[in-house]
């Protein structure tokens, strides 16, 4: 029979360091909040249920929380702060549910892996009642350290409790901790607090656990996986590990990438095999490129599905609602908007498509605008297969260019052009001989009187 597993995740705390007008585990790291992050990674272990404790933006924490899951979530309010062990206690109802196994999480580790969680849950499996995280600290200042002595843990020391010689352990205590569901309410319990701050350390729990003959064990995770939140430029060392696992992931996968550190990738970016992103490139949320395509450097993506072995950019911008089919063209300087452009279509140089339907292997060309808003309502352009659209064109919407139509450059388009038909909209050209002449010497006589008035009567 299957072990049950319950994960309660702590992201109650009201986060001062931030700075900030919303709860820290709102923020984001790869354009999903850190709360998602720990709650999708506790659902890839395995877990069935998460019990979320919350307190600042209660709401919107556990509407973050269940960005993209499938496990149940129960959201539990702590009103008071009194530590983490108290904290944990505040989702006793969910853990007497019963569980095989109880895991606690901290909402702003979005780094947590997975495998890590589920080694802890196979330790659990071989006879462990409690199971620690550690890793190993390049610099373990400030950390607890995790006392191990013959196969055991057997102590969670504090930086500012250690002796010297436990000062020089280099395993440190990563906070994450799995323990018997059968036993947690009441080793939760018997955590007191009489320490100098007066709160509820979970890290007690293992001399609690020892003293009843429990076992407690201490396994290794890397010291990346650990990183919490506290500051901004914690948010942003997290944001650098986040976007290096996921270019390596994703070059691993068929993906070239030229300069890796200049990409910046969203949780939920798809890419196809042989795609190439060339540098500094911005993925926003949504966006899926299909096999062959090629995104050329200083081009920002979001909300776009672009077809296989299309070309984008450079300095291209495709906004929410852009659908691009198989070999479409995307010019430099171009930004598309909420608009579907058929297969082998060229939106070329200068351009701005926003609220249209474009056919297969039509010519936008360079310049063109569709005129999408009336300061009111958006309006839709349709432009045909295979139509030409000429330089410096602006198709007033709504509007249709029929299937081959072509438009004269330089046109300002405000009534349908019927397929195959071409469309002329501009001024005719006047042309007069000797005029120039005539005109800079009028402008001439002009600024010479505009000084003289300026320079006096006695001038």
């Amino acid at each position: 029979m299957a072990r049950t597993c319950l994960a309660v995740v702590l992201a109650a705390g009201d986060a001062t360091r931030m700075k900030s007008s919303k709860s820290k585990v709102l923020h984001t790291v790869g354009n999903l909040p850190l709360i998602a992050h720990v709650t999708r990674a506790a659902a890839a272990a395995g877990v069935n249920k998460v019990a979320l404790v919350v307190g600042r933006d209660a709401a919107r924490v556990s509407e973050a929380a269940r960005i993209g899951l499938e496990v149940p979530v129960t959201s539990v309010e702590q009103t008071e702060r009194k530590g983490t062990g108290h904290a944990v206690l505040m989702a006793r109802d969910v853990i007497a549910e019963g569980y095989d196994d109880v895991v606690v999480l901290y909402g702003d580790a979005p780094l947590i892996n997975p495998d890590s969680l589920a080694a802890a849950t196979a330790e659990r499996t071989s006879g462990a009642d409690v199971v620690v995280l550690g890793f190993r600290a390049a610099d373990p200042t400030g950390y607890g350290r995790l006392l191990v002595r013959d196969g055991e843990l057997v102590a969670i020391r504090e930086h500012k409790e250690a002796s010297s010689e436990e000062l020089a352990v280099d395993f440190c205590n990563g906070g994450i901790i799995t323990f018997s569901g059968a036993q947690a309410i009441s080793l939760l319990e018997a955590i007191g607090n009489d320490n100098a701050k007066g709160e509820y350390y979970l890290t007690d729990i293992v001399e609690i656990a020892r003293q009843r003959g429990l076992k407690c064990v201490a396994i290794e995770a890397p010291e990346e996986d650990m990183m919490g939140c506290n500051t901004r430029a914690e948010l942003a060392e997290i944001e650098q590990v986040w976007q290096r696992r996921a270019r390596h992931a994703a070059m691993l996968s068929g993906v070239s990438m030229v300069d890796p550190s200049s990409v910046f990738l969203s949780h939920d970016t798809v890419l196809g095999n042989d795609v190439t992103i060339e540098p500094n490139v911005w993925f926003g949320p949504g966006v899926k490129v299909g096999p062959g395509t090629v995104i050329h450097a200083f081009s920002h993506l979001e909300g776009a599905d672009i077809g296989a072995n299309a070309t984008i950019g450079p300095f291209a911008r495709l906004r929410p609602g852009t659908e691009l089919g198989e070999k479409v063209k995307v010019g430099n300087f171009c930004e598309i908007k909420k608009a579907r452009v058929g297969a082998g279509a060229k939106v070329n140089h200068l351009s701005y498509i926003g609220d249209a339907v474009i056919g297969d292997a039509a010519n936008i060309g360079a310049g063109t605008i569709t005129c999408n808003y009336d300061g009111q309502n958006k309006h839709l352009t349709e432009i045909g297969a295979g139509a030409f659209i000429g330089s410096n064109s602006s198709l007033v919407a709504p509007i249709s260019i029929g299937d081959g139509a072509y438009v004269g450059s330089g046109s300002v388009v405000t009534m349908d052009v019927p397929a195959d038909a071409l469309a002329i909209a501009r001024a005719r050209q006047e042309t007069k001989p000797g005029r120039a002449h005539r005109l800079r010497e009028k402008i001439a006589a002009i600024k010479a009187l505009k000084k003289k008035a300026q320079s006096g009567p006695d001038a």
